[in-house]
């Protein structure tokens, strides 16, 4: 199975392909960010995200996308213009017909790190403890993205992990 993990944001997007093997965590495909600037106006960085989405589907033609949620205890116009960003991320996934699971902030550093308020530094050097990594994978946002493919992975019965081996 094919996951790719996604960490929203507008200024940075955090993506990581993660593949399992024989049901158990794999290895790491890619991860890295899509990056837009911010002093163009929303509806280019939107189009930057989208786009950017549509080619990670396209070149790793993930079984699922996994995509972190909204933290809620950020202000609402946080919220809001978070909630674009998402929107075209899931609209990505839809319009390549594959299947989206969703996870809160907290699901993903408790699944991953055993602790639901984990620093960032935390995630990415447990992300790097459970691949295998030689060091965590950078910047932040990309070891999110990572994360949250895990966490996808991780709450799987390992039967379903399994899809293809690739």
């Amino acid at each position: 199975m094919r996951v790719l993990g996604v960490d929203p944001g507008t200024a940075v997007v955090g993506f990581g392909v993660v593949d399992t093997h024989h049901g158990l965590l794999g290895r790491l495909v890619e991860c890295g960010v899509i990056r837009t600037r911010p002093s163009d106006p929303l509806p280019q960085r939107l189009q930057v995200i989208y786009e950017g989405m549509q080619e990670l589907l396209r070149d790793h033609r993930p079984d699922v996308v996994a995509v972190e949620g909204i933290f809620y205890g950020a202000n609402a116009r946080t919220m809001g213009v978070l909630g674009h960003a998402r929107g075209v991320i899931l609209l990505a996934a839809a319009e390549a017909q594959i299947d989206v699971a969703e996870y809160s902030p907290a699901t993903v550093k408790k699944t991953v790190v055993n602790q639901g308020a984990a620093r960032k530094e935390q995630v990415g050097y447990v992300v790097a403890k459970l691949l295998k990594l030689s060091h965590p994978p950078t910047p932040h946002d990309a070891a999110d993205g990572v994360a949250v493919a895990l966490t996808h992975l991780m709450r799987q019965p390992p039967r379903q992990r399994k899809g293809g081996a690739r």
